[in-house]
């Protein structure tokens, strides 16, 4: 199976770089920017693609690749950083003091073989640098321009070396996709023979190698990530694999129920359910901070597991659905990219659990385990739900949580959902929920005055849950939830909607 190495110069878009080159159905590999030649030959790519990185190449510790990959033979694609480490290595020139150039410019195409082959003589392309490439390295050509960067792309096809200033894996990139599959195809000689189903089964045969004869817990929360990977794991090793279901009094309406019947009546899942509400919300009395409370119910799913393993023998791996905007927004990938903030899943496990982790889709995208979880015969029902968050209803209700708050929070929601789907736009939007205000508002009902709760409404579309915007959802429809809440729902008197996008705001309030 062809493959294409990206080389992670700590740059927030390697991820996406991956997963574009997967959309055109080449397996794509992340490894650090530092990644030896010797390994790189065993694993056989057909081309290399330099990540961006926002380091400059004259930074002490620069992360810079050994000189031998760059000498190697095998086609190699350099994006922003990755073409100024290209000209740095091989002779050329990088200007520390260049002008910025950030967002939009228009790339004036002087040479249309290959790499930007059918992409017109003009194009619009998404620039992200400080530093930029003044004098090429010998035997290399400028292919395009800006008017900013008169050294956009390069190309030496004597080393097949190709290099872009701008990032083509974003959508701001008009022909992006055209340029990555020009690359693969063109100059690599890809098949583009990779999709779904061979994710699967290479999943599969890495889970059955790791796990052995021992055994692994799941959680199985029935949003889309646990669900896949419950269901994946289930098909490499079978009843090792025992799913656990915790309601931790935090979920949507009537959602433990509905997950418990779906995978024991559709999958046959060695499934365990445990209810340990009681004890999330004893635990959560009273507290107001947001971290405080991700903490708590991190630190306290982590006992239930560790109850929960103790109580079933050989047990040695914990499963998780993580996905890589999980990832990238908790701490660095395998490049030296910034952390951004403390994810509920991706934290790590205490010194005292003594599970290893295995977490299949940590690369993924939530699309594409959506196309995995259909390969793998999951239902829409399953597949299209919108995000939930593992602390759940306890970070939608803002200050501290209580049975109260949890079941007029879970009517709202119910409400909303109910009616999105009624309008039929369920799965034009990325997520949908309500949020419970610490604030409360004079009102009138039946003639009475009423000084009751604020419930906020949040709609967002997005592609990856990496940037978002909020949802123009039609005014009848946002009347009519609005007057379903008040009416229905006692103890609310006024709802709102949130217009915020990501960034700056983030799609969840907490």
């Amino acid at each position: 199976m062809d493959k294409v190495l990206i080389l992670d110069f700590g740059a927030q878009y390697t991820q996406l770089i991956a997963r574009r080159v997967r959309e055109l159905n080449v397996l794509s590999l992340v490894e650090n920017f530092d990644f030896p030649l010797n390994k790189i030959r065993e694993l056989n790519p057909k081309g290399i693609i330099l990540s961006g990185g926002p380091s400059s190449v004259y930074q002490k510790k620069a992360p810079l690749p050994k000189r031998d990959v760059l000498e190697s033979g095998i086609p190699i694609l350099g994006i922003c950083y990755g073409l100024q480490v290209v000209a740095h290595l091989l002779g050329g020139e990088v200007d520390r003091s260049a002008h910025q150039e950030f967002g939009k410019a228009l790339l004036v195409v002087d040479d249309s073989g290959d790499l930007l082959s059918g992409i017109g003589d003009v194009s619009k392309v998404w620039m992200s640098h400080a530093d930029k490439v003044t004098k090429l390295p010998t035997g290399f050509s400028p292919i395009a321009h800006t008017d900013n960067s008169p050294v956009a792309a390069v190309r030496s096809a004597s080393k097949k070396i190709y290099g872009v200033q701008f990032h083509p894996e974003v959508v701001h990139t008009a022909k992006g996709r055209e340029i990555l599959s020009n690359f693969l195809f063109k100059i690599c000689g890809c098949t583009g023979d990779w999709k779904a189903g061979n994710f699967i089964e290479e999943k599969i045969h890495e889970i059955r190698e790791k796990v052995g004869d021992g055994k692994v817990i799941c959680a199985l929360s029935g949003g889309v990530d646990s669900a896949v990977a419950a269901v994946l794991i289930q098909k490499a090793i079978g009843d090792k694999l025992h799913a656990v279901h915790i309601d931790n009094g935090l979920m949507r309406k009537d959602e433990s129920k509905k997950v418990v019947k779906y995978f024991k009546n559709n999958f046959k899942m060695n499934l365990h359910y445990i209810d340990a509400s009681k004890t999330f919300l004893r635990k959560l009395r009273g507290v107001v901070d947001p971290e405080k409370k991700r903490k708590i119910i991190g630190n306290t799913f982590i006992e239930v597991f560790e109850k929960a393993a103790r109580e079933i023998k050989k047990v040695k791996f914990l499963a998780q659905g993580t996905l890589y905007p999980d990832v990238i927004e908790s701490q660095s990938h395998k490049g030296p990219s910034a952390k951004i903030k403390t994810h509920h899943n991706v934290g790590g496990l205490p010194e005292v659990m003594k599970l290893k982790l295995i977490e299949p889709f940590r690369l993924l995208f939530k699309d594409e385990v959506r196309n995995v979880g259909r390969e793998l015969g999951i239902s829409d029902e399953i597949i299209e739900r919108h995000p939930f968050p593992g602390p759940g209803l306890a970070v939608r209700i803002l200050g501290d949580v209580s049975p109260e708050k949890l079941e007029i929070l879970r009517q709202a929601d119910d409400i909303f959902i109910d009616e999105i789907k009624k309008h039929g736009i369920y799965t034009d939007i990325w997520q949908a929920f309500a949020v419970l205000l610490p604030v409360q508002s004079v009102g009138v009902m039946g003639d009475e005055r009423t000084y009751e709760c604020t419930v906020a409404l949040r709609a967002v579309t997005s592609e990856d849950g990496m940037t978002a915007d909020w949802a123009q959802v039609p005014y009848d429809l946002l009347a009519k939830v609005s007057g379903r809440i008040i009416n229905e729902v006692r103890g609310v008197n006024r709802v709102v909607y949130d217009i915020s996008s990501k960034p700056p705001a983030t799609i969840e309030w907490e």
